[in-house]
């Protein structure tokens, strides 16, 4: 069974859009695909049931955070992360490097990994790359991310460079413990790789030729987002997809908004994840056709039309902005539980309509009538 296969490329002239399948164990995946973050094994808010509603075939888990708690032991013995939180779908986990780097304190870095103090009690941790593939391999998730090092924005050539030379040695050394152990399961794990390099074209060259020397399922773009500017991380993401395996999926990391995703889908990325539709929705932020919105506004107080009307998710279909108001001006948790199941079935829906419209060679029009009505401001 193929992991990756390439369904269509647009042929719009400039147009690197493309669909396809990914195929693990327990889901077949169409991408462009959007990723709802499971960080601790929960996708916040929103009940297993509603995601399946929702047609989710794929969710993340964070190594990090898993590995602190519940832990090795416990994940272990529970037989994984798909049986622990009971989720029968495909699971993708990050190696916990970015939440290293940027919750931990008194973090060292030296060749053979990090040491690092847990952002919760403070305990002594390492991980290395051998240990952070053997807990991957204890989750049991059907994609795993390696070891790599993401630093700050901005950073120096000669930082950047040598992250870059750990990165790739970290990586290259995830790659040898992923061929020489196997699930504890019985399921095939995969493996991507990281690029790194910040915003030097040349070192994001250097980091992808040296990392596909070694032949990793699928390859992820880190790194950015980090607080570059928009047409800074379009342009590097562009550049990176050039470079980049046609037969193998491309994931853009911690990305993005809804403007995010369609921005770097016309650059061939092909898989996205991001906390901001549960994020956002906690803190009465929810996105409608006509843009995103704060419910929590006064002039939504007696506005009893349907939240959005396009979007065909479980709150959309029935209940209006006055009574998703009213629950988050009383601070009632369902407020919360309702815009995160809109969110997150507003951004699948973005990528529903996104496939379509590669396979149609419509994806500029589509984009452009997207953003037209998303930036109209209508309820704001």
């Amino acid at each position: 069974m193929k992991f990756f296969n390439v369904l269509s490329h647009s042929s719009e002239p400039g147009v690197k859009a493309r669909t396809g399948l990914i195929t693990t164990d327990y889901s077949v995946i169409e991408t462009p695909v959007f990723m709802p973050v499971g960080t601790v094994a929960t996708v916040k808010a929103v009940k297993n049931s509603e995601l399946e509603e929702l047609d989710a075939r794929i969710i993340l888990g964070n190594t990090y955070h898993l590995y602190l708690r519940p832990g090795n032991v416990i994940m272990h013995e529970a037989g994984g992360l798909h049986k622990f939180m009971n989720w029968k779908r495909s699971l993708l986990t990050d190696s916990g490097g970015f939440q290293v780097f940027s919750l931990s304190s008194l973090k060292k870095v030296d060749e053979g990994g990090v040491r690092f103090n847990s952002h919760i009690d403070g305990s002594k941790h390492y991980f290395s790359p051998e240990s952070v593939i053997n807990t991957q391999r204890i989750i049991g998730s059907d994609i795993m991310m390696p070891l790599d090092e993401c630093i700050a924005y901005p950073a120096a050539y000669k930082q950047a460079e040598k992250a870059l030379e750990r990165t790739t040695n970290w990586e290259t050394k995830c790659f040898e413990v992923y061929k020489n152990t196997s699930s504890f399961y019985n399921h095939k794990q995969r493996l991507f790789c990281i690029v790194q390099g910040s915003t030097f074209n040349d070192l994001r060259k250097r980091s992808i030729e040296e990392l596909l020397v070694n032949d990793f399922d699928g390859c992820a773009i880190g790194g950015l987002a980090v607080g570059e500017k928009n047409d800074l991380m379009y342009e590097l993401t562009d550049y990176c997809t050039d470079f980049l395996p046609q037969n193998k999926p491309r994931y853009l990391m911690g990305v993005g908004t809804p403007v995010d995703i369609l921005e770097s889908v016309e650059r061939g990325v092909d898989m996205f994840d991001c906390v901001m539709p549960t994020r956002n929705a906690r803190h009465g932020r929810i996105f409608t056709t006509n843009g995103e919105i704060n419910i929590k506004n006064a002039k939504y107080a007696n506005d009893f039309r349907l939240i959005d009307d396009e979007c065909f998710t479980y709150t959309s279909m029935n209940f209006s902005f006055a009574y998703i108001r009213h629950l988050f001006m009383a601070k009632e948790i369902l407020g919360a539980q309702l815009a995160s199941v809109h969110n997150i079935g507003f951004y699948l829906k973005l990528m529903r309509d996104i496939r379509t419209a590669i396979n149609e060679n419509r994806f500029i029009q589509f984009k452009q009538t997207f953003l037209l009505k998303y930036n109209s401001n209508k309820h704001k």
